[in-house]
């Protein structure tokens, strides 16, 4: 009994620590997680909106009642028009073999199709574009790699008849908010101390997850605090309330990385006043069989000295709110010249009635005899100090977003004539993206090495994927964790940064003619051709069968025949050149027992009698 008491006393207190430590660095992080909800509130034309003395999140007041506060949200189509060029230019995950040696060129191909499987199933690619919202509005946003137990295919039941399923991986986008370094001037995440993932998660989720039942609560959206609803008004006039979650708790995940007290690594987890897990770091996805944080990190820039990254909504905020403030002020004084200004003398006239109906046309005004009839004041013109600051404005956008549309500026149409020089100016446009671009790249090499880390930490039994192949047809590999040797994940050389499809076609024409794929004969063999057809876009023209890729493969299967003693027959049918060849260099690439290397040289003399056979008309 007394043990028993002493446990809930450590879980207790355990948990009380975590909380402690999770309210220290919300507080310490209060001013930037203000500076996230200020940039969405700009990205969705909340744009009347600042951060108060106090750091809290309001809706800016004062001016005349007649002033407009209409909102011209240049903002929203900048971090569109920047996310689509970020997605048009993916990189792709392949692996790298080790050498040169078949059995490395083998787990380099296993590795691939299981990234390729992976991806899939994870949907990667719907996690890049969301991850990419995020930091392109945040300026930083996380992956959270994980390995989910109840996924993939049945393998079993439990004895009270519950499923038992292989597990997959799984890629969840963690926004900036649920985030809370230890440090937040320690710019490495590996290298923090420790991580704490904090998200509101449904009473009955937390209950199905850990068998322990918590009582839900009202959360506030972004600032996991209990919810104290405010009411402004937004940018158009209208009543706005903070998003509020009934009936979710607080799940607190704390991950310590191994140190001399915890040489595994610490993984706590809280939610309300209850303990749910404490143990070490789950999965072995570090460098040399080490366990580190499951994260990947994307930033859209990163800031020197800084845990978190800066975005180009913080350098647009200053321009809009200059934009808004011309426009409005150009749109009043428009009202001014359009609708007038009547001066009328004291006592001459019903002013209740001007006031109410104005000067419509045809209208009688009667006025006091003797006194001086209303008359309208002139205002002149719309100063040109208005449309030149607008203008003036508007490059000020497209300079710090470096999302400038040559379409629109008739100016380098006029000075630039020649196809190349317009190429060289887009290539210009588009990198100021690069630095966007490399730390995508960074957080999906990232991401593909704790993928197949998983893998090979979680399937210790055989098990079969399916993944696109090549032509867009649908392969099938059967692997276990074992076979999963090599994890040098890199990318592809041809996902430079400014290579959108239409570019990539265009490169590969010029190849074709200068005669890069041509052979000696200057002809382009059909499986060279299948392939030019697949990397244009029309896999439907390249449906034929690639015959040397069938023959390379078959005699592939006859090298592992014989390498375990079977018999390897030689058919008619055979390509033997081909088939030399392979065999050839299957003895000079491995060191091969004796016994197997006499079998592979009498396969090898089999063959060139074949050919012999056909010469002389046998």
């Amino acid at each position: 009994m007394k043990e028993s008491d002493n446990t809930a006393e450590r879980e207790k207190a355990l948990v009380e620590e975590l909380q402690a430590d999770f309210k220290r660095r919300q507080e310490e992080r209060r001013t930037i997680e203000r500076g996230w909800q200020l940039n969405l509130n700009f990205l969705s034309g909340n744009q009347y909106c600042d951060v108060n003395a106090l750091g809290e999140l309001e809706y800016a007041s004062g001016g005349y009642y007649w002033q407009e506060k209409r909102v011209f949200n240049h903002i929203a189509p900048i971090i569109d028009t920047r996310c689509s060029k970020l997605t048009g230019t993916r990189p792709k995950l392949t692996v790298r073999a080790a050498s040169d040696d078949d059995d490395d060129r083998r787990s380099a191909k296993l590795s691939s199709a299981i990234l390729a499987a992976a991806s899939e199933d994870c949907g990667m690619d719907g996690a890049l574009s969301a991850a990419t919202v995020w930091s392109e509005a945040c300026g930083t946003v996380f992956y959270k790699i994980i390995w989910d137990s109840d996924a993939g295919n049945e393998v079993g039941k439990t004895f009270d008849g519950a499923s038992v399923r292989e597990g997959r991986a799984k890629i969840v986008v963690a926004s900036p908010f649920e985030i809370y370094p230890d440090s937040l001037s320690e710019e490495n995440l590996y290298n923090q101390r420790s991580i704490i993932h904090a998200r509101s998660v449904p009473a009955e989720d937390i209950y199905a997850a850990y068998g322990v039942q918590v009582e839900g609560r009202d959360i506030e959206d972004y600032s996991l605090s209990r919810a104290s609803v405010s009411i402004g008004k937004g940018s158009s006039g209208k009543a706005s309330a903070r998003a509020v979650k009934h009936g979710y708790e607080v799940v607190i995940e704390r991950y310590v990385r191994p140190n001399c007290q915890f040489p595994q690594g610490r993984l706590t987890i809280a939610a309300g006043d209850k303990l749910l897990f404490d143990g070490d770091l789950p999965y072995v996805n570090g460098d040399n069989g080490g366990r580190i944080y499951p994260f990947a990190v994307q930033y859209c820039m990163p800031l020197a000295g800084s845990f978190f990254g800066e975005c180009i909504v913080d350098r647009l905020i200053p321009v809009q709110r200059a934009y808004n403030a011309v426009k409005n002020r150009k749109h009043e004084f428009l009202n001014r010249i359009s609708m007038g200004m009547l001066a009328v003398e004291e006592g001459s006239t019903d002013t209740d009635e001007l006031l109410e109906d104005g000067l419509a046309p045809g209208k009688v005004l009667v006025y006091r005899q003797g006194a001086t009839p209303p008359e309208m004041l002139t205002l002149g013109t719309v100063p040109s100090e208005f449309t030149e600051e607008e203008e003036r404005l508007e490059r000020e956008f497209a300079r710090i977003s470096g999302t400038n549309d040559i379409t629109q500026n008739a100016s380098v149409f006029s000075s630039v004539t020649s196809a190349t020089g317009l190429q060289l100016i887009i290539e210009q446009d588009d990198a100021r993206l690069n630095v966007c671009y490399e730390q995508i790249r960074s957080a999906l090499k990232r991401i593909g090495k704790m993928l197949l880390r998983l893998y090979r930490q979680f399937a210790p039994s055989v098990r079969l994927i399916k993944y696109a192949g090549a032509g867009d047809s649908l392969s099938a590999v059967s692997f276990k964790g074992s076979d999963i040797t090599g994890d040098d994940v890199v990318l592809e050389a041809d996902s430079d940064a400014n290579m959108t499809p239409a570019r990539r076609r265009a490169t590969l024409y010029d190849m074709i003619d200068r005669g890069l794929f041509s052979d000696k004969d200057g002809e382009i063999s059909s499986d060279v051709k299948g392939s030019l057809l697949q990397l244009l876009g029309y896999n439907g023209y390249a449906g034929g069968k690639n015959l040397s890729k069938l023959q390379r493969q078959r005699a592939e299967e006859e090298n592992e025949a014989m390498r375990r003693g079977d018999a390897a027959e030689v058919k008619d049918y055979d390509e033997h050149a081909v088939h030399i060849e392979e065999h050839t260099a299957f003895l000079l690439a491995h060191r091969l027992s004796p016994e197997t290397e006499k079998r592979v040289c009498a396969h090898i003399e089999r063959h060139k009698n074949k050919i012999s056979e056909v010469k002389n008309g046998g």
